[in-house]
């Protein structure tokens, strides 16, 4: 059967109704599929245009010369095979003619008509299959362009099939200039789905004012496409981008103690998440029903390739596979571990675990999970030994390795100098009790051994703390009415050495009154050569640990990456074309964060999700996320350098490296994190200055205005009026922006992330739950026998329970996990940067710095004057390393948040 031959179409109407609804005129306009599928199209009568509406123009058959352009469509299967749901495996001879012409392409031109100043019709063809594999096929179409079209500035898209399309690329071979080459990476909807067609622009970069006078009208219908109409509930197959509260971690309709509060407003500040207009729930009108997906726009779910090899739905099976066996296995869910040996056998095998045998998938998925035991008849459960507890045993129970973690652990991003003294809280007393801290300069001093006063240590900046004090004060009363968990207020003070380590020198614990008349308890812990003042100092910092552990996850890594980066992500979608040059730079910085954070919410941070269960806020812990926001974040502190010294770890000092002096000459992740810093901001210094040479253009760019607004006032609108909101009327602010950005998505969270298995798998040593208060703390007769006859018993009672310390360790090592096609920060260019070549040569240059860059770390390393980071049984830190294997190394940072 013949292909019908497709005229060129008519000009469009520049209102979004072209592309929304089938029109005998525009772009929007349908082909008809008719039984006599070769007879011509009948043609119109010319008529004149009604206002607004473009005239007709000659189409190719009369233009005096043409060229022959081939389009070549590359489509890539879906997890699900769609090459073999629509035949194509079939070969063509199984596949029928109106099936084969499933895309429908019709090219459009950059120029308008120099006669009318109207928009150029369109030249349209059905694309062919010509070749296929298991993973992607190829559909080609042979244009005959004329030399009146002019350049071709994007091509539009509409898929007549059923089901959606991956679109890898499209490229346009045949002209004089080169090929035009078009990056999709992007699922097209099927017609019956939303008739609208596709729009792909040409890999070229234009600002607003810029943009060619035929693609202006395509521009901006394209983004109001992507805000929607904040209306209704999403499909699966829409692209729209739109905000709303958290108000979707609850479950109140399967019981009062399922709601949870909303996140976002003013009783609770928060960042915005992705809309998804879900009913609300009956029996709470605020918040949002629970769903077995979530919806994320289309083109933010994971790749297909992805999909195959590693993704978010691998940590669902974790959740929803892996987990229920654990619980089912461990029948008692407050057992602890009788002993240590019990803990190692973590290591060795967990024993059968039900339901594993039935789902062989998870073999796949988790081969460092699942183990098949040559003389065992089932699967079992067996984790890998995390690094640390490989190079040395006992890691965990060293002073000096607690102190050497808040340098180079997973959580360096809270230790801060300590300005004034004596400690007191800022807390209300009435409420809280006495402010002052019992920390004295006599113990502080007793515990220096007379190397200086407290007066001069501080003179000095030789004392360091972890403040968990004030932020946790407030719920200590209420976490403590939860079963299985208890809580503190905790100050944590560190003395530097002059070998620049951390020594550590006290720990002071409080709860403030209680409802029942109790007064304040608050008692000062110390290292000890005594047994029980030895194993009560191992108490505290189990206590302080698990404090520690909940920050990072809440704080340092949920709250600082994943949540305060979707409305980057919502924004940039909303008000930057993707012909937009930051758009462009932005784009791989927000691959799969909106999924992973959309699996959070169903899954992690949810209510009764993993961190309720497993970390010591319990059902508090996102409330205690929204306040450390409200209290502590500011957009200006979360670059490197202003957090650095927000927190007294640096001061500016333009003699020095990177123009900052480190309080702690030795701290890994501060030592590498200004160098990758560095680099970050020399490429994004390069990039931007390229577009925008001087103030103006960044003043008169309302696209780039929009999206900064909006991520000021929408998507950060709760924290709207606060410090830390740069202005941008000049390049040198849109740099210090995009920079921090795209090192919150990138090193940011490549530090709090990838080490996370290997120094949180041996849990002993970051416990995420403290269960049972200090033993000296309103004790009992039977409390103290216990502790006195046996502590051991005391402090593994106190760790997590078996079943809370396996969920953990199996989602942390999904967590720490790199997928096989992970992008690594500036390992390989995209499409549109290589094709101006000023972009290319920054680009080359951000590539050869990465890779000094990990050298550099390699000789840091081995460099034996760096104690933080080199020793006997001492994890070299690589948390920065920029590139990485697959698997859980410790080491890499990816463009995005990926995981």
């Amino acid at each position: 059967m013949l292909e019908p031959q497709l005229p060129q179409s008519p000009p469009a109407s520049p209102t979004l109704v072209p592309l929304t609804k089938p029109s005998s005129q525009g772009n929007g306009g349908e082909i008809k599929e008719v039984a006599s599928l070769a007879a011509p199209a009948p043609q119109k009568s010319p008529r004149s245009a009604r206002p607004g509406e473009i005239k007709e123009v000659a189409s190719p058959a009369t233009m005096e010369k043409s060229l022959s352009v081939k389009a070549v469509v590359t489509v890539k299967s879906s997890a699900g095979g769609l090459f073999s749901e629509i035949g194509i495996l079939g070969g063509l001879d199984m596949i029928t003619d109106l099936v084969r012409r499933t895309l429908l392409l019709e090219l459009v031109s950059a120029e308008v008509d120099p006669k009318t100043g109207q928009e150029k019709g369109t030249i349209k063809g059905y694309a062919h299959k010509k070749s296929q594999s298991t993973e992607e096929a190829t559909y080609e179409h042979k244009f005959e362009v004329g030399e009146e079209f002019g350049e071709v500035g994007a091509i539009l898209v509409e898929n007549k099939h059923h089901k959606e399309m991956y679109l890898k690329d499209i490229v346009l071979e045949g002209f004089v200039g080169g090929p035009v080459n078009i990056t999709c990476n992007s699922w097209v909807h099927s017609k019956f789905d939303n008739p609208q067609k596709r729009v792909f622009f040409t890999n070229k970069c234009y600002l607003p004012t810029e943009t060619p006078s035929g693609l202006r009208r395509l521009r901006e219908e394209e983004l109001v496409i992507l805000r929607g109409d904040g209306q209704g509930e999403r499909k699966s197959y829409e692209r729209i981008y739109d905000y709303d509260v958290y108000n979707d971690l609850g479950d109140p309709d399967s019981g009062v103690d399922k709601k949870r509060p909303v996140l976002g407003g003013q009783e609770l500040p928060y960042p915005r998440r992705c809309r998804t207009g879900r009913p609300r729930c009956k029996t709470d009108p605020q918040s949002e029903s629970k769903s077995s997906s979530i919806y994320v726009p289309r083109d933010e779910e994971f790749s297909t390739i992805k999909e195959l090899t590693f993704s978010a739905k691998t940590v669902y099976s974790v959740v929803h596979a892996v987990l229920p066996s654990l619980e089912t296995a461990i029948v008692d869910t407050d057992l602890g571990f009788p002993n240590f040996t019990a803990i190692d056998k973590l290591f060795n095998e967990v024993g059968d675990v039900p339901m594993l045998t039935k789902q062989g998938f998870l073999k796949d998925l988790f081969p460092r999970l699942v183990k098949t035991v040559a003389d065992a008849t089932e699967d079992v459960l067996r984790f890998e030994t995390p690094e640390t507890m490989k190079r040395d045993k006992f890691f965990w129970f060293s002073d000096e390795e607690f102190a050497r973690q808040t340098l180079a652990g997973i959580n360096p991003y809270t230790i801060q100098l300590v300005t004034e003294w004596p400690l007191r809280s800022e807390l209300d007393p009435k409420i809280y009790g006495p402010p002052e801290s019992v920390i004295t300069t006599e113990i502080i001093e007793r515990e220096i051994k007379g190397f200086m006063t407290v007066d001069e240590a501080i003179k000095q900046k030789k004392l360091f703390m972890l403040d968990y004090h004030d932020l946790l004060l407030p719920y200590v009363n209420k976490v403590r009415q939860l079963k299985g968990t208890t809580l503190y207020g905790s100050r944590t003070l560190f003395f530097l050495t002059p070998d620049e380590t951390l020594k550590p020198l006290a720990i002071e614990l409080t709860r403030p009154p209680t409802d029942d008349g109790k007064p304040q308890w608050k008692q000062v812990f110390t290292p000890s050569c005594h047994s029980t003042g030895m194993w009560l100092w191992r108490l505290a910092k189990a206590h302080v640990l698990a404090h520690d552990s909940g920050y990072h996850q809440l704080v340092s890594h949920w709250l600082r990456t994943h949540c305060a980066t979707e409305p980057y992500i919502i924004a940039t979608n909303r008000q930057l074309s993707e012909m937009h040059p930051i758009y462009k730079l932005l784009q791989p910085h927000f691959r799969y964060t909106m999924e992973i954070n959309a699996l959070a919410r169903g899954n992690l941070i949810n209510g009764d999700g993993i961190i309720e269960t497993t970390f010591s806020p319990g059902k508090y812990s996102m409330e205690l996320s929204a306040v450390a926001y409200d209290k502590q974040w500011q957009f200006d502190l979360q670059g490197l350098p202003n957090d650095l010294i927000s927190r007294g770890l640096a001061m500016e000092d333009p003699t020095a490296p990177h123009g900052l002096k480190l309080a702690i000459e030795d701290y890994p992740f501060a030592n590498d994190g200004l160098l990758l810093w560095d680099i970050i901001n020399e490429w994004v210094t390069g990039y931007v200055n390229h577009y925008y040479p001087n103030p103006t253009r960044i003043v008169s760019d309302m696209e780039l205005q929009s999206w900064w607004t909006e991520i000021r006032t929408v998507g950060h609108g709760d924290k709207k009026d606060s410090l830390g909101w740069p202005d941008l009327k000049s390049p040198s602010d849109l740099i210090h922006i995009i920079t921090t950005i795209v090192w919150v998505a990138s090193g940011h969270h490549a530090a709090v992330n990838f080490g996370q298995y290997t120094y949180a798998g041996y849990f002993p040593n970051r416990p995420t739950i403290a269960r049972t208060k200090m033993p000296v703390e309103d004790p009992t007769e039977e409390e103290l026998k216990i502790f006195r006859d046996k502590p051991e018993d005391t402090l593994l009672h106190c760790f997590p329970s078996q079943i809370q310390a396996t969920k953990v360790m199996a989602v942390l090592d999904v967590l720490s996990n790199h997928s096989p096609d992970e992008e690594y920060l500036g390992q390989y260019p995209e499409l549109a940067w290589k094709e101006e070549p000023a972009i290319n040569v920054a680009f080359e240059r951000f590539n050869e710095r990465l890779k000094e860059f990990d050298g550099i770390i390699d000789a840091r390393n081995t460099d034996q004057s760096f104690k933080n980071r080199n020793g006997a049984g001492i994890v070299p830190y690589e948390l920065l390393k920029p590139f990485s294997e697959p698997g859980v190394t410790g080491k890499g940072v990816p463009y995005s948040i990926s995981i």
